[in-house]
């Protein structure tokens, strides 16, 4: 799955900078995460960067874009243009 951030952001913009594809910007109200980027560090750390220096744990896994870890490998390997490691 892609990650969501839900309304309990707190725009600390420490989330965004980590993001290895991009895939979090500035939305309207809070940050948003772009499913078709996120692959939720998949291919470049073990665990996702904004979970791990989110502060108020409002990052969570998006139920509206389920994914396996195979299925955001491939993502991760078309944003790249890598192949697995």
């Amino acid at each position: 799955m892609s990650l969501i951030i839900t309304d309990e952001c707190i725009n600390c913009d420490v989330c965004e900078p980590v993001c290895p594809n991009t895939a979090i910007y500035q939305g309207e109200l809070i940050y948003e995460i772009s499913p078709d980027k996120c692959t939720e560090c998949v291919g470049h750390f073990a665990e996702p960067q904004c979970v791990s220096v989110c502060p108020v744990d409002c990052i969570i896994k998006d139920p509206q874009h389920p994914e396996t870890d195979e299925q955001l490998m491939e993502k991760y390997q078309r944003l790249t243009g890598e192949s697995v490691k």
